[in-house]
Parts: structure tokens; sequence; C-alpha cells
């Protein structure tokens, strides 16, 4: 099948995803020197603030067009089954939400757009986030089921034993993918709670900061080139 106009735009925009984690590692630790620093040195956190303040509105800039992504999931591959594309119909379009609304916070941070609306563009955001990153990991955890199903068909059968070697190390190479997926969800899902419904747990510091680090490096793990 070959790529047309969208397909293009969002293989374009999906290499910028590397960066995204970098600068995301910068935000999540910065975030977390402010809070060791803030009371013994203030100057230094106040400029790890700053530091974690600029990577965030510049991962915003580089997230510009990703709602696009959701959408072109559905329209080039909703799912082999109607379950999972009813699941991936919920999840692309909290992504997609999540997204386009992301789109005018970053604007109304930088003081394009009325910075009023920050608050009710970053609990649409949120919402949208939390919502399709619920059906993600239900996703992630169905084929992980559908994969040990198939690793323990395998180990019985009477096929070649390099043949099942290959098969086998496939399957678990897309098992820990997934699991690397589901893990960037929850804590995503996570920071997301943090601002629908705000609670000790979810807003504390460490807790936003450790989450933050566990989606980045769990990108880094599934967007490195093998």
């Amino acid at each position: 099948m070959s790529l047309d106009t969208v397909d293009k735009l969002v293989v374009f925009l999906a290499k910028r995803d590397g960066i995204d984690k970098l600068v995301k590692t910068f935000q999540y630790v910065a975030k977390l020197a402010c809070w060791r620093f803030e009371t013994t040195q203030p100057e230094a956190a106040d400029r790890f603030k700053k530091w974690e303040v600029a990577s965030g509105l510049s991962r915003k800039a580089f997230r510009t067009g990703r709602s696009l992504t959701g959408f072109n999931a559905l329209r080039r591959n909703p799912g082999a089954t109607p379950v999972i594309r009813f699941l991936a119909v919920l999840a692309n379009s909290g992504e997609m939400v999540y997204f386009f609304f992301d789109h005018f916070l970053w604007l109304s941070r930088i003081g394009t757009i009325d910075a009023k609306l920050a608050k009710k563009m970053s609990f649409i955001s949120a919402f949208g986030e939390s919502f399709g990153y619920t059906f993600f990991i239900i996703i992630d955890c169905i084929f992980i089921r559908q994969r040990l199903k198939s690793l323990k068909k395998l180990r019985s059968s009477d096929e070649p034993k390099e043949e099942v070697g290959a098969k086998i190390s496939e399957i678990r190479g897309d098992i820990v993918m997934r699991l690397m997926g589901i893990s960037a969800n929850i804590a995503d899902l996570l920071i997301a709670l943090a601002e629908i419904h705000p609670n000790p747990f979810c807003n504390h510091t460490v807790t936003l900061g450790i989450s933050g680090l566990v989606s980045a490096w769990a990108g880094w793990y599934r967007n490195w080139p093998s």
C-alpha cells in the first residue's frame, strides 16, 4: 500500500519521538531537582524550575500535529477483531483529544491566546489523555495474553527447533515492548490524574517526577533503533 499525504505527515511527525523523550527526561529530572533544593538552595531550585518549565513548553511545541496520529491509526489499522477495533476507537479518540487541546494549552501558556484558558485546556487535555491511555493499557493486556497463549503452544510444537526459537524470540520481544507501553501509559495516567483529580499522592513532586521518568525511559526503550 502506497503512502498518501497523511501517512507521510505522520511518519514525519513520529521522527520527533526521540527528542521528545530526551526533553521529557530533562523536564522531570529538573522537577525532582527543584523539589530537592527548594528549601536548602532556593537559587538553584529556581534555575531547575525554569529548566522544567522550558522543557515542558518545548515538548508541547514538538507535539504540534500529533493529534493526526490517532486519526491515521484508525484509518489505516483499526484492529483485527471487533473488540480490538472498538477499544482502538476509544483509545485513539482520547489521545486525539489530548494532543488537540494540548496545542491550545501551549498557545495559552506562551501568551498567544488568553492565558485564562490554560486551566480549562489543561483539564480537557488531561481527561482525553487518561481516557485514551486507559484503553491502550487494556489493548496491550489483551495482546500480551494472546502472546502468552501462543508461547505455550509453540513450546509443545513439533516444528523444527530453529523455527520455534525464532518465533519465541519474536513473541517475547513483542511482549516486552507492550510491557514498556503499559508502564509508560500507567505513568502518564498518574500525571493526568494529578490534573483531573488533585490528591496528595498523584500531586506529590516525587510521584510526578518518577512517573515522568518511567514514561520517558520506557519511550526511550520502545523508540531506540534495533
